[in-house]
């Protein structure tokens, strides 16, 4: 079987935000921020015309707003069972077990429809969009799509998506 993929991984493709996650139990770690990178790659049959699975221009312009809407956020997960998030006015105050822990400007904040922060829910949620995002355009000659996320050198998570729906 032949297969054809096109990868992107700019520099500008980073965002440097703030995050903590919580573990077993009712453990909850330090605010604390990284230097994320994201990494793209698409597979897919080439074009008839063009020869290409897809311009890199198309996959440029999918990605790089989500990655600037999470840069110099806090990212807040909205589906985390352990914290509860509430706006007052201009701000987002952050309950850990019923027990305030955070309050920061709403400006500030990046609500993240994951259940933790960990860089393998933010490359799901990157991959996830990014697909809906690229179908939406009409590339229904894609196969998958694979989103890495560095939080420093050498330190990051995938994951993988079909664009048949089957997860």
């Amino acid at each position: 079987m032949r297969s054809y993929r096109v990868s992107i991984a700019k520099d500008y493709l980073s965002f440097s935000s703030a995050h903590f996650i919580t573990f077993r139990g009712h453990k909850c770690e330090s605010l604390h921020g990284h230097n994320y990178r994201v990494a793209v790659v698409v597979e897919g049959d080439v074009d008839r015309e063009c020869l290409f699975v897809l311009d890199f221009a198309v996959l440029k312009q999918v990605i790089k707003p989500m990655v600037d809407a999470v840069d110099h956020k806090v990212l807040l997960p909205t589906q985390n069972e352990k914290i509860g998030l509430r706006e007052e006015h201009d701000a987002v105050i952050v309950d850990y077990f019923g027990t305030g822990r955070f309050v920061f400007p709403k400006s500030d904040v990046a609500m993240v429809p994951v259940k933790n922060t960990t860089v393998e829910m933010l490359a799901e949620y990157f991959a996830v969009q990014v697909r809906d995002a690229l179908l939406a355009q009409g590339h229904t000659h894609l196969t998958r799509l694979d989103i890495e996320v560095e939080e420093s050198p050498g330190q990051s998570a995938g994951f993988s998506v079909r664009f048949d729906g089957k997860e």
